[in-house]
């Protein structure tokens, strides 16, 4: 432990600010600060410990969405006694999406406390979530369920969670319209292309079909993206015709 402890403050070039900067986001100040460097630590620094095991923030992000999960699944079980498995497993879902994290991630500007050999410019969106959730785990570790429920209540559930609403968010909007094609039987098809543009980073572009009819066109960064974002578009095509029969 003091090998890890030795070589993560030799990291983290300014202890005292880093120190101030978490305890700021987390509302107390932490007992082991370790755990929030490693919660911190890209896994290009490419640090072990002295049994061979990398030191990044991974293992902790697993910890934090499992943490997660179980403060929003205990919540909603409590806020919703009407609610069937199915219908609190999807609510969770809206509540603890990739998209949603990302925002609260990029909110507290978690990415500026990262140690990294990596441009922070060339992380892709989800940096931002993976960081919130380890930051979860760290907090799990460092004090224990009662701060970690707080921490997340606080955060997510306090200013974000409204249960109405969330009845009517959508999480994908290309499962919502196979979903619907499915059902209506109508053929839809989505062509995925590299773009051609000038960017300097790659795109990809998108033209999605419903009958054998172009209904939408997008281009993102990867191609889960681009079909998301066409789906977003036809689904507004047809909103009619689906909220009509769903």
């Amino acid at each position: 432990m003091k090998n890890i402890r030795y070589i993560l403050n030799s990291r983290f070039k300014n202890n005292g600010n880093f120190f101030v900067s978490v305890s700021k986001i987390l509302g107390f100040k932490p007992k082991n600060e370790n755990f929030y460097k490693t919660a911190f630590t890209h896994r290009s620094m490419n640090i072990r410990d002295d049994k061979g095991n990398t030191i990044n923030y991974e293992r902790l992000e697993f910890l934090g969405d499992a943490m997660l999960g179980s403060v929003i699944a205990s919540y909603l079980y409590k806020e919703a006694p009407a609610g069937d498995e199915g219908y609190l497993t999807k609510m969770r879902s809206k509540i603890v999406s990739r998209e949603h994290l990302n925002e609260l991630g990029r909110d507290l500007k978690l990415i500026d406390l990262v140690e990294s050999k990596i441009p922070k410019g060339q992380f892709g969106d989800n940096i931002h979530g993976n960081l919130f959730e380890a930051l979860v785990g760290a907090i799990y570790l460092d004090r224990g369920f009662k701060y970690c429920e707080k921490f997340i209540y606080k955060r997510i559930i306090l200013p974000f969670v409204d249960i109405e609403k969330l009845e009517g968010k959508v999480i994908s909007y290309k499962s919502l319209l196979i979903e619907w094609c499915q059902k209506e039987k109508k053929t839809f098809d989505y062509d995925v292309y590299d773009d051609t543009g000038n960017d300097d980073v790659k795109h990809f572009a998108v033209k999605l079909s419903i009958n054998k009819k172009v209904v939408a066109k997008a281009r993102a960064t990867s191609k889960k993206k681009a079909e998301e974002k066409a789906s977003k578009r036809a689904f507004f095509v047809f909103q009619k015709e689906i909220t009509k029969n769903t």
